[in-house]
């Protein structure tokens, strides 16, 4: 600490301090997540300067083209967390297996996700991008850990985040005792504790969603969305502004500032395709979900709570609603209306 300021190292020192039978672990474990994105914050900051723009010519494992800074982000998340003896394994949303520790490093008692680059089309563009990871505890076998050993709900994390790659790069966080923001310092390369105990503001006149997928929402969106649209003229008595920044960091970080909701919920096109929905559980609903939660809000596949969900695969996709918890609730109790009438 310097001049009152707390780093982001010393606030999880202190919390840590606080739990009965803490090894030290976690904190360690939590200070590598950190400089991992730190040389990421680093490279998105240079961009063309150190060439990581542009495709790299391959797809990840949802068959998405991948950006250069999705492949060098994932190695640098894999080399920074694989060496220290805290994870027993990795699971990232660009490869299709687990990553297993390589057999020179001792394993350790955590299993970590992460999205390392979430939002990556926009970085050709300069728009915010980031990372979200999650931590869970490893309850089988920790030295030959297995994907089903990641399959546990959101209310099983113990630590969920990410980090924002903006004007300035930020650090979200939880453990489950409220949520925290810390903003990296550049002079100093840390990251300083700057927006203590954040809530999500519950009157809200925002909302975010892709509306070029309209035509195939179900009922209960379209019925959300039209409220919104009408203003004071409508049933809501109040104008609405809508965001869309296809960056779910971005999204979750104003919702985390000054309220409102994000909507990627299913629709008809997923349906006639046999998809579940387009976020990953492991990688983007469920550590945003703990994050939102954390903070007062509200997060839904529409139909179910998303941390309740059990994973069936590593790869999984929900729908996801989330936000300041009156509008999330709204969106629910017309999707049990629907569903109810639909039943009759």
């Amino acid at each position: 600490m310097r001049d009152g300021r707390i780093t982001i190292t010393q606030f999880i020192i202190e919390e840590q301090r606080r739990i009965e039978g803490a090894t030290g672990d976690f904190t360690s474990l939590l200070n590598d997540v950190v400089t991992a994105c730190k040389e990421i914050s680093n490279l998105v900051n240079h961009g063309a300067l150190v060439d990581v723009l542009g495709q790299a010519g391959t797809e990840n494992v949802q068959g998405e083209d991948q950006k250069k800074l999705d492949v060098i982000s994932n190695d640098v998340f894999l080399k920074t967390n694989e060496w220290s003896g805290h994870l027993a394994a990795m699971a990232s949303e660009e490869m299709e297996e687990i990553y297993h520790i390589p057999q020179q490093y001792p394993r350790g008692k955590y299993l970590l996700t992460f999205d390392p680059l979430d939002g990556s089309s926009n970085i050709d563009v300069n728009v915010s991008v980031g990372t979200i990871f999650s931590i869970l505890r490893c309850k089988g076998d920790c030295q030959d850990p297995s994907a089903g050993d990641f399959l546990q709900a959101g209310t099983e994390q113990i630590c969920a985040g990410y980090a924002l790659y903006g004007p300035s790069t930020m650090m979200v966080l939880t453990t489950g005792n409220g949520v925290n923001g810390f903003t990296l310092d550049q002079n100093i390369g840390e990251f300083i504790l700057t927006h203590p105990n954040m809530t999500i503001p519950a009157d809200t006149k925002e909302f975010a969603i892709n509306t070029s997928n309209m035509r195939f929402w179900e009922p209960p969106v379209k019925h959300y969305v039209d409220e919104c649209l009408s203003g004071t003229t409508g049933d809501r008595d109040k104008d609405f502004n809508m965001r869309w920044v296809a960056s779910m960091v971005a999204e979750v970080h104003r919702i985390l500032t000054r309220g409102g909701i994000f909507l990627y919920p299913m629709d008809e096109k997923m349906k006639a395709s046999g998809g579940t929905g387009k976020l990953r559980l492991m990688y983007e609903a469920n550590p945003m979900s703990f994050i939102v939660e954390q903070a007062g809000g509200m997060s839904s596949t529409g139909r179910e709570r998303i941390m309740e969900l059990q994973p069936s695969e590593l790869h999984q996709r929900v729908p996801v609603i989330l936000g300041s918890k009156q509008e999330v609730e709204r969106v629910v109790q017309y999707h049990k209306e629907h569903d109810t009438n639909a039943a009759a």
